[in-house]
């Protein structure tokens, strides 16, 4: 993890969450799956005004009433626990009751009507002789509030078949006007403006959006008790509006390294007039280059600090303005200027960058190979050799502590997306600037001769091996956001990008059988029938390195 002193924000603790239980009532109709939606008192203390699910905080009582429920096979005591809850909250606050009797009926609206909402739930089941049917409440997702919040909930989102012969009426006290909408019709509502949602609620919309039925959705919460999704999200700058994000979404790592306690400080559009600060000691300057290629643009990143000097990590391409940026950024003190690889939107800027500096820094990287395009020639002033460190030392301090407060460089040789392709890792802080061999969004493209996708593979096996023994936990790419987290995000994010290779390995390979008298392009249209075929082309380079990896191993 990141140094707490390189943090560019203070510690804050988040607000412990509370538990509490959201249920999804479903109904079939004539459109198609719908959902029970209520209004929140415009008084409410969390989320006032917005359009919900009924729910509310699970008490001590929904616990020790086990007996009265039923439970499914595999149903665990706190997900049983939870199921209580969200069906004693729902006939309080909407007046629906998800019981039956002792015949196995369910509780009508003629139950309902004889019991007070207002008093103890549970005697007044017993008293009827109802049986709370927490076997047919499943678990759809899990939501804990986001980090910066006073007041943090965490909540499994639980789905069940809305009872027939039932009417839904809120309380008027926590819950108004409850209606039944498709997903699809609550989010156009949401985005017209005139019916308010928070962001839990307009992702599992979304999510509910691709169900058929309420069978499906059902059927998809029943494969185990397990919920389909869970996160906690994090909140940016964007647009010059707050934007959250959950796990999946590209921003979220960004976010997790630099505010990791939920502050919503940090801007997260694309520009290239300035310098943004990712921790005190890496900044990253992107390039105004943006394309299909290059997404967003190149980012350059300056690791350092005013104390120690800085090291430019791919300058980019020879863009004046660009450079004149990344020097003043710097403050004119830079130690030394690394290329990760000689492709021209990463190295070109590097002998002009060089020639600003006084004395001048060193221009390191790897040379380029006989197999490299015209456009990508490249001659460093020093060769780095894999395992290499590159340090910045403050003046003054020595052993111990000038380690703990210099910013350490690892070189890690990576061929594969170019022969002279390496990353590197910042040992203090667990950081893996990761050139192009790991992009934010996209797959590196991989073209041969000097693309190899044998050498691709081995690489990012060595770059899984040192998330494990430097402790890498975020990944800094030459192209678009940080991607990891706290724990174990980085390491699952190569293992998911080797996953995806493979995958799409075995599409060329299933193609070529499908096609044995076929020609690549005839492959290409099959193994990538998934891609905008505006992409092909590119999409070409890399299907040959999979063919020359196939071939390889057919012929050992």
């Amino acid at each position: 993890m990141p140094r707490a002193n390189q943090q560019l924000h203070p510690h804050r603790e988040p607000t412990p969450a509370r538990l509490a239980a959201t249920v999804l009532l479903l109904r079939d109709g004539a459109d198609g799956l719908e959902v029970l939606m209520t209004r929140r008192s415009d008084s409410a203390s969390f989320a006032p005004g917005a359009y919900v699910f009924p729910g509310g905080g699970v008490d001590a009582a929904d616990a020790q009433h086990h007996q009265m429920a039923t439970r499914r096979s595999g149903q665990h005591d706190a997900s049983l626990t939870e199921a209580i809850a969200a069906i004693r909250e729902s006939l309080e606050e909407i007046g629906v009751l998800l019981a039956r009797h002792p015949d196995g009926r369910w509780a009508d609206q003629q139950d309902i009507d004889a019991m007070d909402r207002q008093r103890d739930f549970f005697p007044q089941c017993a008293a009827r002789g109802l049986t709370l049917a927490a076997d047919q409440v499943f678990v759809l997702a899990r939501w804990t509030t986001d980090r910066n919040l006073a007041k943090r909930y965490e909540v499994p989102f639980l789905v069940a078949r809305m009872p027939d012969g039932q009417m839904p009426v809120a309380d008027e006290s926590e819950q108004f006007e409850p209606v039944w909408l498709r997903p699809a019709d609550a989010l156009a509502r949401h985005v017209a403006g005139n019916f308010f949602m928070i962001f839990p609620t307009i992702r599992t919309l979304e999510r509910l959006r691709d169900f058929q039925d309420v069978a499906a959705v059902l059927l998809a919460c029943a494969q185990s008790e397990a919920p389909l999704w869970t996160s906690c999200p994090r909140g940016g700058w964007l647009s010059g509006r707050e934007a959250r994000y959950m796990e999946h979404e590209l921003p979220y790592g960004e976010l997790a390294l630099v505010c990791p306690d939920g502050q919503i400080l940090h801007p997260l559009d694309w520009q290239s007039e300035r310098a943004v600060p990712l921790l005190k000691n890496v900044q990253r300057l992107t390039a105004p280059n943006p394309g299909a290629m290059t997404g967003p643009g190149t980012n350059s990143y300056l690791v350092g600090d005013p104390d120690t000097g800085y090291i430019v990590i791919d300058p980019g391409p020879a863009d004046p303005q660009h450079l004149e940026q990344l020097w003043r950024a710097a403050g004119g003190d830079i130690r030394g200027i690394v290329c990760t690889h000689s492709h021209p939107d990463h190295a070109p800027g590097a002998q002009p960058l060089q020639a600003m500096c006084q004395p001048k820094p060193p221009i390191l990287g790897l040379p380029s190979a006989p197999t490299a395009r015209s456009a990508s020639q490249f001659s460093p002033d020093r060769t780095l050799q894999n395992g290499e460190l590159l340090s910045l030392y403050p003046k003054g301090l020595e052993g111990d502590l000038a380690y703990n407060s210099s910013h350490t460089l690892q070189v890690i040789h990576t061929p594969g997306h170019a022969a002279n392709h390496l990353c590197l890792v910042l040992l203090q802080d667990g950081l893996l600037f990761s050139g192009d061999h790991i992009l934010s969004g996209s797959t590196t493209v991989i073209d041969p001769p000097d693309g190899d996708m044998n050498d691709y593979m081995t690489s990012l096996d060595r770059l899984s091996q040192a998330c494990t023994e430097l402790g890498v936990r975020f990944i800094l790419p030459a192209h678009g956001y940080v991607i990891g987290g706290p724990d174990e995000e980085a390491l699952a994010a190569i293992t998911r990008l080797k996953a995806h290779r493979l995958q799409r390995e075995a599409k060329v390979l299933a193609a070529m059988q499908a096609l044995p008298d076929g020609t690549p392009d005839d492959w290409l249209a099959l193994a990538y029938a998934d891609v905008p075929e505006r992409m092909w082309p590119v999409a070409k380079r890399s299907l040959l390195a999979h063919l020359a990896r196939i071939t390889a191993h057919i012929c050992r």
